[in-house]
């Protein structure tokens, strides 16, 4: 069984296998490699739907390269306030974008929503995030529009500068989101229906496609609803 980081080509053939709805555990065999291999590359760059081989490949050397060039051991966490203690809030830090990753968000989303929302103001700047995460600013940027999809993050003007927030209606917009997306997509699937022949398989799995999808988001959205009234605690103002 080879050892080892997977190769580009490997990663290709991971792709391919999804993209042929290939189950982790045939991929793995294919490959002659741990099904918890493949597991863990998928789930860690973007899901079985968001997997892109050539961006998994880059984001490994990436990441070998780091632990190649490590920071500096005299290196620590940025200062906490409160009282807390600064290398706890880190390690929690990564726990949940490894948290965020593994629910298939990409890393340099999971890490900026991560920094914003463990923050007590839920604002941080680009040059702010940026130099906390130790990222480019275009990295953020860029991280930032794809929250902004998913109503996850929103943007505020400060003068000649961007301030990126989230707050307390984090997780009800983005649950909304989902909610509007789903439901859309049961509109898709509904509309191809005339076009397949209501009497046909074709048809009638759209339609049941579509039924489902509309009960699916119709009670997305009451859940959201009724948890926002029922448990929203309002966050102490962070002061200045």
């Amino acid at each position: 069984m080879p050892g080892g980081r997977l190769s580009q080509q490997e990663r290709r053939q991971i792709g391919r296998g999804l993209a042929d709805g290939l189950a982790y555990a045939e991929i793995a065999r294919q490959l002659d490699r741990p099904t918890s291999t493949i597991t863990r590359e998928v789930t860690r760059n973007g899901g079985p739907a968001g997997y892109r081989a050539d961006v998994a490949h880059r984001t490994a050397e990436q990441r070998a390269h780091r632990r190649k060039n490590p920071a500096p051991r005299d290196a620590r966490p940025d200062p906490q306030p409160h009282g807390r203690d600064a290398e706890a809030v880190h390690a929690y830090e990564e726990m949940f974008t490894t948290a965020m990753t593994a629910s298939g968000a990409p890393q340099m989303m999971s890490r900026v929503l991560a920094a914003l929302t463990l923050s007590d103001t839920g604002s941080l700047t680009a040059g702010e995030l940026a130099a906390h995460l130790k990222v480019s600013p275009a990295s953020v940027s860029k991280a930032v529009a794809f929250l902004e999809t998913q109503s996850m993050v929103r943007r505020e003007r400060e003068g000649r500068r961007e301030r990126y927030v989230v707050d307390d209606e984090l997780m009800h917009e983005s649950m909304m989101a989902s909610a509007h997306s789903t439901a859309h997509l049961a509109e898709t699937a509904r509309k191809g229906v005339p076009v397949l022949g209501a009497d046909t398989a074709a048809g009638t799995r759209l339609e049941n496609m579509a039924r489902y999808l509309d009960f699916v988001s119709e009670s997305i959205a009451r859940a959201a609803e009724q948890a926002r009234a029922i448990l929203h605690t309002k966050a102490p103002d962070p002061g200045p």
